[in-house]
């Protein structure tokens, strides 16, 4: 199958400062992604980049939006959105950036930039809101819809020294 994210990468290397847009849904079976229960059957990832080239190389920026679905891993609720990911690359012939891509003949496929990102990036664990306070660990209801009326054991004081690192985290 011939990918709809092949650039004629010669085409674009002959004058640096040439741009090429993309602008363009890209079906979840294009970038061989399949039986991820984070994504439906149909979904399309909105793809947004810009290619330039440069003397050396090509720069590749723009955004992904991709449509995901999950189960929040503190209070089970189901829950989804639309995530936006930021591409940043740089494809060249001749590596001298350690960051960069090599760019090998005279197509760049950037089906497996967009599927490394989409795979990455889309969240494997979510929360259906930052401050979910999850399921009552004694009698399971869920405390962002009811308060919970149990008593909260006091936790081992074995642990008492560790209680302090939590304050030192940034915050989620």
């Amino acid at each position: 199958m011939a990918s709809v994210l092949r650039v004629n990468a010669a085409e674009v290397l002959r004058r640096p400062g040439t741009e090429k847009v993309f602008d363009l849904p890209v079906q979840l079976a294009d970038l061989e992604i399949e039986g991820d229960s984070r994504f439906y059957d149909g979904d399309a990832v909105q793809v947004h980049l810009r290619l330039e080239s440069l003397t050396d190389g090509i720069v590749v920026d723009g955004r992904l939006l991709v449509p995901w679905h999950g189960t929040c891993r503190r209070c089970l609720a189901d829950t989804g959105g639309v995530l936006e990911c930021e591409v940043h690359e740089l494809y060249q012939r001749t590596l001298t950036d350690p960051d960069a891509f090599e760019l090998e003949g005279d197509q760049l496929d950037l089906q497996p930039l967009v599927r490394e990102l989409v795979l990455l990036d889309t969240p494997a664990t979510p929360l259906c809101r930052p401050d979910c306070a999850g399921l009552c660990p004694t009698c399971g209801v869920n405390r962002n819809e009811t308060p919970c009326k149990c008593v909260v054991l006091p936790s081992d004081p074995r642990w008492d020294g560790l209680a302090g690192l939590k304050d030192l985290l940034p915050p989620e």
